[in-house]
């Protein structure tokens, strides 16, 4: 059920669909596939494949010609930093955005301020600092700044002295739209408000959605393949929930309609079904969306939506804001509480985990373009290529880029992770606030806690709430159990006892849902 929702290249079959209207599309080129012949050397045999170039070739085919280029700049962009609901209150928040870093905070007003993260005077993180009467405090001397990055107060000037100017900090813009705080990178160009990705379905009556953010360990570019690749659900995350199963692995159809400077956009389906009722959209920088539309029994237009905004935050690592809506849910959905939703999009996302790092580690490690190292199907692959060869365009415009034909490498290299697997992670994931084993007090970063829970008031407010219900009645079994030993009168002793096992029974239950938002999922590969 919930893959449904954390994944909405899967929808529940319906006999009634209903044609998506979009706009009047038009193609800014032609993809034509080339006359070039592919072939594969096994070491028994050496065969060769079809010709390509035909159009029931299995392979996507190549352009003609050199990729268009076009002007691009990265930092004139607005990209999606928070969920506005989960930004604390009380405190700054420090986040990033490819190397920039900045610190995000609601001052005195309830207004939105982002700077430059460093302190003017010894470059100390203001992330690190408090926030002191509606004002960012560096801790490391007390400097203290508000509105457009003035610094206000420096307790180590003597009382008639100015504050000098060169004391304020870098500021950025950052604007809240539809739950989401953006930021706007550029200090060279004036912010461009008409840029801010507005989302139709999130504004319709009656749309409810759940919301996501979740830190990953690899390249925001392979994170975005991942989530405009319907074909791996049914493998991935195989019998995850009641959605995805293996035997439903199969040829899939699209139709690219749609290519822009700034994207693409197109229509998929299942081949077999010989319908291609899912509308995928991707726009720059890094926002993703795959919309469906279903008319009910009564001739209703119910509106389904899911929303992958993607976000750089350095080498091999990128933060992810998952929004899932819809004009309808299911009676069944209403029964689980949101956190459920939640812990569950993270065990989603952690399958995924080992494999894409693996694949961010070989782009590194190989250094050339993916169409030499990618066998791109038609049947499955068609949104992969599409994404990096609009890569080819842009890419020139980025810090760094993998794309189709060209690549630009990062400078550092990237961090990569690797989800850990068996008995040691097990162990590992068991104390996520001690950061696992040989260490203390250090964030684990393959823990479910600190790629989701920390950054989510709800589910570390449900982690707090059942740690307290679990030590709760863990001391009110042991009072129970001691009085059952005490007592004589075997009435009284069955009732103490059976009081033991309704608390323990309950504290285990607690220890459960605690255990389901800050532990590892382990994979286990089923034998078919």
């Amino acid at each position: 059920m919930s893959l449904l929702l954390h994944h909405p290249f899967i929808f529940t079959n319906t006999s009634s669909l209903h044609t998506y209207k979009t706009p009047s599309l038009t193609l800014s080129h032609t993809s034509k596939p080339s006359t070039a012949k592919w072939a594969a050397k096994c070491t028994a045999a050496a065969v060769s494949s079809p010709d390509i170039s035909k159009e029931d070739g299995v392979l996507v085919g190549e352009d003609k010609g050199r990729a268009d280029v076009v002007d691009y700049d990265w930092t004139e962009e607005w990209y999606p930093l928070y969920l506005a609901k989960n930004l604390p209150d009380d405190a700054p928040l420090g986040l990033t955005v490819f190397d920039k870093q900045v610190v995000l905070y609601r001052d005195g007003n309830g207004e939105l301020q982002c700077y430059e993260d460093r302190c003017p005077h010894r470059l100390a993180k203001l992330s690190e600092g408090q926030i002191v009467d509606g004002r960012l405090e560096c801790l490391y001397h007390g400097w203290q700044f508000e509105g457009e990055g003035k610094c206000v107060k420096i307790p180590q000037l003597p009382a008639d002295a100015k504050i000098p100017r060169s004391a304020c900090t870098k500021t950025y813009e950052v604007k809240d739209s539809q739950g989401v705080i953006w930021i706007w990178m550029s200090h060279k160009t004036p912010p461009n408000p008409s840029k801010i990705p507005w989302f139709e379905n999130f504004a319709r009556p009656g749309f409810v959605d759940i919301s996501t953010i979740h830190e990953l360990p690899y390249d925001h570019s392979i994170l975005l393949e991942n989530l405009m690749d319907p074909a791996h659900v049914p493998i991935s995350h195989d019998r995850t929930d009641w959605s995805a199963k293996r035997e439903d692995a199969q040829a899939l159809a699209f139709k690219v309609t749609e290519r822009t400077d700034r994207g693409f956009a197109g229509w998929w389906g299942r081949e077999a079904e010989k319908s291609t009722p899912n509308f995928l959209r991707f726009e720059a920088p890094c926002n993703l969306q795959n919309n469906r539309e279903i008319v009910d029994k009564d001739g209703v237009t119910n509106y389904f939506s899911g929303l992958f905004l993607c976000r750089p935050t350095g080498q091999g690592k990128s933060m992810l804001i998952v929004r899932f809506g819809s004009t309808k849910r299911s009676p069944l959905a209403k029964l689980f509480p949101e956190w459920y939703f939640h812990q569950n999009a993270g065990k989603v996302f952690e399958q995924d985990m080992g494999f894409l790092s693996s694949q961010n580690e070989i782009l590194m490690k190989e250094k050339v373009p993916t169409k030499q190292l990618y066998i791109n199907l038609r049947s499955s692959d068609t949104w992969v290529a599409e994404y990096r060869k609009w890569m080819d365009k842009v890419g020139h415009g980025m810090p760094y880029h993998f794309g189709h034909s060209t690549i630009s490498m990062p400078v550092e290299p990237a961090v990569v992770e690797h989800a850990p697997a068996g008995f040691v992670a097990s162990i590992a994931a068991s104390s996520p606030a001690k950061g696992g084993i040989d260490t203390k007090y250090a964030p684990n970063p393959a823990n479910r806690y600190f790629r989701h829970v920390v950054h989510c008031k709800e589910c570390r407010s449900v982690v707090k709430a059942f740690e307290t219900w679990k030590n709760g009645l863990s001391a009110v079994a042991a009072i129970s159990v001691t009085f059952a030993i005490l007592l004589n009168g075997r009435q009284w002793k069955a009732l103490f006892l059976l009081a033991t096992a309704l608390c323990t029974g309950g504290a285990y239950m607690c220890s459960t849902v605690v255990a389901m938002n800050t532990t590892n999922f382990i994979r286990t590969h089923r034998r078919l």
